[in-house]
């Protein structure tokens, strides 16, 4: 059984999606960000960057519970547990690992800064700039891969996981995916899968509304929040 502690954001939506295509049993904690239950200290022991999501794994290592947290290395540890959607050859589970780390470095930072500068400091022209264009750059750098492949590693894996609910939020971070057929071609196929259906519907009910104060000042800190 799989403890998930998490909420309704792209890297939760990532776990929900693994553990629903791997066919796992897990049972979900939610994990209040608005209200900053992850700053608190039973949480912070699995997760000590204070990040959704984190897992515990009742029956991991030696048969003995085992906490994760970082939602690449979560699907890491659950795709080499199951043996399913993560190649065990060298070369073929490196190429899942590089499209993996992609979005870890690239897709999820990146398209997370689009989202917040156009949604939360459209004013500040630079960042609004910056941030879509790279949001576009790394749009296009799917496309290019996809061209020719039907999945990013070839056969459809955790990183595909990864990285489909961060385009969720496209037209947020100012793409159309008419501009990019292949990531398009992509996104349609892994939308349709039964597997990522049930992993979206898992906490669909979450109402997505901004954290409160207390919470803000925790994150950003008293001087920080005042200035916002």
């Amino acid at each position: 059984m799989i403890d998930a502690y998490s909420w309704r954001t792209s890297n939760g939506r990532k776990l929900h999606i693994g553990l629903e295509e791997l066919g796992l049993e897990y049972r979900i904690h939610p994990i209040d960000i608005r209200k900053g239950q992850q700053f608190e200290p039973d949480f912070l022991k699995i997760s000590p960057n204070n990040k959704i999501p984190a897992i515990v794994d009742q029956d991991g290592p030696g048969g003995r519970p085992y906490a994760v947290f970082e939602s690449g290395a979560i699907l890491m540890y659950l795709a080499e547990k199951t043996g399913k959607l993560m190649p065990q050859d060298t070369e073929r589970r490196y190429v899942v690992i590089q499209w993996l780390m992609f979005q870890m470095g690239g897709i999820g930072p990146m398209l997370g800064q689009a989202n917040h500068f156009r949604g939360q400091a459209p004013d500040n022209e630079y960042g609004v700039r910056r941030y879509t264009n790279e949001a576009g750059r790394l749009y296009g750098v799917m496309d290019r891969r996809l061209q020719d492949h039907e999945y990013l590693a070839g056969e459809y894996s955790i990183a595909d996981i990864a990285c489909y609910p961060w385009l969720q939020g496209h037209e947020k971070q100012g793409q159309n995916l008419n501009d990019f057929p292949h990531v398009k071609r992509w996104f349609e196929a892994v939308t349709a899968r039964p597997g990522v259906q049930r992993g979206l519907r898992v906490m669909a009910d979450v109402p997505l509304t901004p954290m409160d104060d207390k919470a803000r000042e925790i994150m950003y800190g008293a001087k920080q929040y005042e200035r916002r």
